[in-house]
């Protein structure tokens, strides 16, 4: 072997301060230089990744705490301290403490009383008798009245609950019963009110509009109407109405149910001749002092003498009174349930155009 061969192929690469030159190699071809070793560079890291964790929590606790809220309402209509109890139909509000065993349901008549009104008024006596525990009802009213129909059936309604149940039912007038307040009211055994409170208005009363100027004048529009018989439309928004019309609406609707008033204010106040009554029933409003004088009434008192009362009535020395109150649906507690808005369809007109018979106190007559 060539002594300067192997020297060559033994000879060591250029250091990292060295050059390589020909002149250092002859005539031998450079040496590859070995790839060095270099340490990557670390990614980066994303920027906003502590933020997606830290409103990631704070959505997982936002929906922890909506279902713990929607639990926790429903807990608390349930059982929210023992305030709230639940009937067989109606949660009920303790108004005075006492004895399971004995109950006196409170029932609320508020408002004007319309169909809605009646059918809540009527159901709640139907717990009220399904419900062993209750000895007596309090119905509490605070209305000027409302539609005949509606009233009547309420006054049914408590007729029905006496000759079933066997219960005895007061009437507390707060602030106003009148109309069909008092109509109702003297269904019950016995009539409270409290000493401010404004009662009578014995009557009916029916209005209606007459447009038909507006129409014509204001508008110029001529209403058309077509009829099988000269009483068809009687009475009409579309023309003035007439001495012939009056009693006749006089005849079919007001006396019938003026009649009837009279009628029931007769068997549910004994104590008044028939007489006394149709003086008393011009439609005159009574305060508290004066309907008891009067003999419409029977005390004069607050709800605790309203509570005795019916406690005397029922035969009972102690009792939890209770208050019947509407079961909130699950759209009204997260403010989902509204009202429908007006619309001016084909059933508001005729709600507008056709006069209702009321026994209400309408002071803006």
């Amino acid at each position: 072997m060539d002594f300067e061969q192997t020297q060559g192929q033994n000879r060591p690469y250029p250091g990292p301060s060295q050059t390589y030159t020909p002149a250092q190699s002859g005539t031998d071809a450079p040496p590859p230089i070995p790839p060095t070793m270099q340490t990557p560079s670390p990614r980066p890291k994303k920027k906003g990744s502590g933020w997606r964790i830290f409103w990631g929590i704070v959505l997982a606790f936002s929906l922890l705490a909506n279902v713990l809220l929607f639990f926790g309402i429903i807990g608390i209509m349930m059982l929210s301290g023992g305030m709230f109890t639940l009937s067989q139909t109606y949660p009920e509000q303790i108004l005075e403490d006492g004895p399971a065993s004995s109950k006196i349901a409170v029932i609320r008549m508020q408002g004007v009383i319309d169909n809605q009104i009646s059918e809540e008024v009527r159901r709640q006596l139907d717990a009220a008798a399904g419900d062993r525990r209750v000895k007596a009802v309090i119905l509490r009213a605070v209305t000027p009245g409302g539609t005949v129909s509606a009233s009547d059936q309420i006054h049914h309604a408590i007729t029905q609950f006496r000759q079933k149940s066997n219960k005895p039912i007061v009437a507390f007038m707060q602030s106003m019963a009148t109309s069909g307040g008092y109509y109702t009211s003297v269904a019950c055994d016995k009539i409270v009110a409290e000493p401010t409170v404004i009662t009578g208005s014995i009557g009916v009363i029916m209005s209606n509009l007459v447009i038909r100027d507006l129409l014509e004048n204001k508008l110029g529009i001529d209403p058309v109407v077509i009829k099988s018989g000269p009483k068809k439309d009687w009475p009409s928004m579309f023309s003035h109405m007439t001495e012939e019309q009056k009693q006749y609406l006089m005849d079919k609707l007001i006396t019938p149910a003026y009649e009837r008033f009279i009628q029931l204010v007769a068997d549910g106040r004994p104590q008044l001749t028939m007489e006394e009554i149709r003086t008393l029933a011009d439609g005159s409003i009574y305060g508290a002092e004066e309907a008891r004088a009067n003999k419409l009434i029977d005390q004069v008192g607050y709800i605790d003498q309203a509570i005795a009362t019916a406690k005397s009535l029922g035969g009972i020395s102690r009792a939890r009174v209770v208050e019947y109150y509407r079961s909130p649906t699950i759209l009204s507690l997260f403010g989902a349930e509204t009202k429908p808005s007006l619309k001016l369809d084909r059933d508001t007109l005729h709600e507008l155009s056709v006069p209702q018979l009321l026994y209400l106190w309408d002071a803006n007559q």
